[in-house]
């Protein structure tokens, strides 16, 4: 990585970790299903790894952190920082927990597979479900999520934009803690995507994402598709 890349304020996302739904596929937006135990050791494993002192995420740099407000994120929030550097952020007014960063409204598909909502809808003669131009009956629309992720990101904008020279020496990383299909979109709407763009992605439970701007410009927000690690030695 450049220097003049490594002084760029990042934008990390983090996936909760396995629940049951997740093992089966099944749509989970609102319900509040609990991490597996596989889950939380996928969480802490990550967080062994990438979170601390010097590492990928360091409490100490972050600005600001957003979580959803479903239990199974907050949940990896406190195992993925730990408790305290949780209770410090909060102390500090450094975490939010907001619905605009919560799971897709699924509406009538919750629970089901996207299988199963396939197979409803071509019994009432609907074509295949696609998510990210049709939304969820009795849910929420793609533009109805767009919105959302819109005013999330330009909060993330505003708070990252004086430290984008990276010269500020002060906490200028970002947090978002939440879900597969709603950090997919937020992807999108980071790197100024259509909801409706085929951009196909793929994020483990329990993994991190990073999103980044390109030549220190809030007006080119990026994706950082890899980055090197340097021996302490």
């Amino acid at each position: 990585m450049s220097d003049a890349n490594a002084t760029t304020p990042r934008v990390f996302i983090a996936r909760h970790g396995e629940t049951e739904w997740t093992i089966n596929g099944r749509c989970t937006g609102n319900a509040e299903i609990p991490l597996t135990q596989n889950g939380i050791s996928q969480v802490r494993g990550t967080g062994q790894m990438l979170v601390g002192p010097d590492k990928l995420i360091d409490p100490k740099k972050l600005l600001h952190v957003f979580s959803s407000p479903r239990k199974r994120a907050v949940d990896t929030l406190s195992i993925l920082l730990g408790s305290e550097e949780k209770a410090h952020l909060e102390n500090e007014g450094k975490l939010t927990v907001t619905e605009d960063i919560t799971e897709w409204d699924y509406g009538d598909y919750e629970g089901l597979t996207p299988k199963e909502v396939t197979e409803t809808r071509n019994k009432r003669g609907l074509p295949k479900w696609d998510i990210w131009t049709q939304g969820c009956e009795g849910g929420e629309s793609a533009e109805e999520v767009q919105q959302r992720l819109d005013r999330l990101i330009q909060h993330i904008y505003k708070l990252q934009k004086p430290h984008l020279d990276g010269k500020s020496g002060e906490a200028s990383n970002i947090l978002v803690v939440a879900h597969g299909h709603i950090l997919r979109a937020f992807t999108k709407r980071w790197l100024l995507y259509g909801m409706e763009f085929p951009f196909i992605m793929m994020m483990e439970p329990g993994a991190i994402g990073i999103m980044s701007y390109a030549h220190h410009s809030i007006e080119e927000p990026a994706i950082l598709i890899g980055m090197g690690f340097p021996s302490s030695t």
